[in-house]
């Protein structure tokens, strides 16, 4: 469907495009049409538009769906098809132009580039810096004679970088385009915005059409577990779609997790080329990849190709060497190869959950009758908000209050020991939460101010060498099992918010920061757990009078969904697992229950409290 140009003496955002939508590898809608059918058309394109990736509410994009479930690349999309500047149009209309073009990738920008009087003077790329502005600006016109400056002023949403991270950064911009007459009398720029520089200036809704988000795997220093890289990558073809992933996670993960996860690539390592026969892909690396781990280049392939459901089968073609196989699998690989990489820890196995029962003792809670039998036997009331290692031999919680740090071993009577006691009047203990490497980890905090504490296996209780929001209160905080990531729920702003940051480091050399915000749909947050590697479990509420209830939050900003029906009481606590139950600690008529789903596996069925005892929590 062709827009027509309006009379106004500039350019409408959305003029110097042509729209149409892309269903599966070829199959276009669109083209110039009239009446009813241009109507039919305009739908359609409102109907793929609704497929498009958003952009998160805050912060940065953190991952997307596991390869099998990824449905990213088969969603229809909506492709801009640019508009070549016409003789007449004014200066506001030619930059106007110029914007609505630069949202096509096709040919490295040909188009766009016609509105310059020297186009080879931009150079933006196949992933260039991107500006993205709530609604592309109108244009205003400064000057007499052959020469103009075209200015526009506009808010600024956050940034697309060059590696695909997104930043959530707002602010006011101020842009001025210098223009010239060339010989022909046609407007042209001259210069772009040294406000700008290289960096393409795009609305929200270019970025939705144009964009889609796709996970990037590397390796977590255990160099087995994989941790999700998301980025934001202009889809222009489908077919280009299994080349360009592979180019990105061969260049490396974006800034926010660059020394915190490890690539299995040589420096250097290029795509010499990928193709596609049927359902199975060759992936060609060049010489410098010889030098690598071919199983661990195979895994990372893996979980970033598995994203484009063309491709069931693929194998590894190094310069020099041919085809590779990795050690004890088929020259042809398939993607479940590498299932036991999986950023959400050991496949399979039994979930044990544990709660705090009726009489005050850490139970366990069987998972398919939900009754609980006591396995500390101690004094009862002494620990709150247990944590079980993932060995099992040792349980971390709270006194009552809150104020000081225990432990116990799981399976003695004796008196819990206290690993700290905070030291401010008001301060008090997030809930323990252990990795998957046995190290317990904490936070000490108090009114506008916070320290994160790792005790490692065998070792004492220590600060991290660095603490990301050390100036902030914390209610809660979750290592991913990835060991990378981190979930906090801190306040921020007045209200209590959920955040994701990174673990880099070792030792004593740990840097726990980078921390962004994940959604700003809730009004406030209260508890967290992970519920996959994509998705966080949440206790919150939508808006400050409203009830607290579960809901499902993906860490890469999309929609936050409620989980359960049904009546709650007042939900304290929440814990997940991948495959699990979500378990909820709730309070109703002065009695604490243990809530989980009737039919777990469908997120809509109702919620039944019938088990008394609280703070249900899993060791993984």
């Amino acid at each position: 469907m062709t827009v027509r140009r309006p009379e106004s003496t500039h350019a409408a955002p959305e003029v110097s495009v042509v729209r149409k939508c892309l269903e599966g590898p070829s199959r276009w809608l669109g083209g110039a049409l009239k009446g009813r059918a241009a109507v039919a058309t305009a739908a359609a394109l409102t109907l793929c538009a609704s497929g498009c990736a958003a952009l998160p509410g805050g912060g940065r994009v953190t991952s997307v769906k596991a390869p099998e479930r990824a449905e990213q690349a088969d969603e229809s999309y909506v492709r801009l098809i640019p508009v070549e500047p016409k003789n007449d149009w004014s200066p506001q209309e030619i930059v106007s132009g110029f914007l609505a073009a630069s949202a096509s990738f096709d040919d490295d920008h040909k188009v766009a580039k016609e509105y310059l009087a020297n186009p080879n003077a931009w150079r933006p790329g196949p992933r260039p810096s991107i500006a993205v502005f709530d609604d592309r600006p109108e244009p205003k016109v400064f000057g007499s004679g052959d020469q103009l400056t075209v200015r526009i002023n506009g808010t600024q949403l956050g940034i697309i970088t060059t590696d695909g991270q997104y930043t959530a950064f707002q602010k006011s911009v101020q842009a001025d385009y210098q223009l010239t007459r060339n010989a022909q009398h046609q407007w042209r720029i001259s210069a772009l915005p040294d406000a700008l520089g290289q960096t393409m200036l795009l609305n929200k809704n270019d970025v939705d059409q144009v964009f889609r988000t796709f996970n990037l795997y590397y390796f977590a220093p255990d160099k087995q577990t994989l941790v999700p890289n998301g980025v934001f990558l202009p889809l222009v073809n489908r077919e280009d779609l299994p080349q360009r992933l592979v180019q990105a996670v061969i260049a490396g993960p974006t800034t926010w997790l660059r020394g915190a996860v490890w690539s299995a690539f040589p420096h250097g390592t290029k795509l010499v080329g990928l193709s596609l026969d049927k359902d199975v892909a060759t992936v060609d690396l060049s010489k410098e990849a010889a030098s690598g781990d071919v199983e661990q280049m195979s895994a990372q392939l893996a979980w970033s190709l598995g994203q484009v459901s063309e491709i069931k089968q693929w194998r590894l073609r190094i310069e020099g060497r041919g085809v590779v196989t990795p050690e004890g699998k088929s020259e042809v690989q398939t993607f479940n190869d590498w299932q036991a990489n999986t950023p959400d820890g050991t496949v399979g196995g039994e979930h044990r959950a544990y709660m705090i029962g009726a009489a005050g003792h850490l139970s366990t809670l069987g998972l398919n009758n939900f009754l609980s039998l006591p396995v500390v036997t101690s004094a009862p009331g002494r620990m709150a908000r247990p944590a079980v290692s993932p060995d099992q031999h040792e349980v971390a919680g709270l006194s009552p209050d809150g104020r000081q740090l225990l432990s116990s071993d799981l399976n003695s009577n004796g008196v819990p020991r206290v690993l700290r006691t905070a030291k401010d009047p008001e301060g008090r203990f997030t809930p323990p939460c252990w990795d998957r490497q046995g190290t317990l980890w904490t936070v000490e905090t108090s009114p506008g101010k916070s320290m994160l504490w790792k005790r490692e296996r065998g070792k004492t209780l220590k600060p991290v060498w660095h603490w990301g929001l050390d100036g902030r209160e914390i209610y809660a905080l979750q290592v991913a099992r990835d060991g990378v990531r981190v979930a906090v729920v801190a306040k921020i702003d007045g209200r209590k918010q959920v955040q994701v940051g990174r673990i880099a480091g070792s030792g004593d050399r740990i840097d726990a920061g980078s921390f962004v915000p994940v959604s700003s749909e809730l009004a406030e947050t209260d508890d967290l757990s992970w519920r996959d590697y994509n998705t966080l479990a949440v206790l919150g509420r939508k808006t400050p009078d409203t009830q607290v209830l579960p809901y499902l939050m993906p860490v890469d900003g999309s929609a936050v969904t409620s989980l359960g029906v049904g009546s709650l009481g007042e939900p304290l606590s929440i814990a997940a697992i991948p495959g699990g139950p979500v378990l909820i600690g709730t309070k109703s008529s002065s009695q604490h229950l243990v809530c989980h789903q009737s039919a777990y596996r469908e997120r809509d069925s109702e919620w039944a409290c019938n088990v008394a005892g609280s703070d249900p929590t899993y060791a993984f």
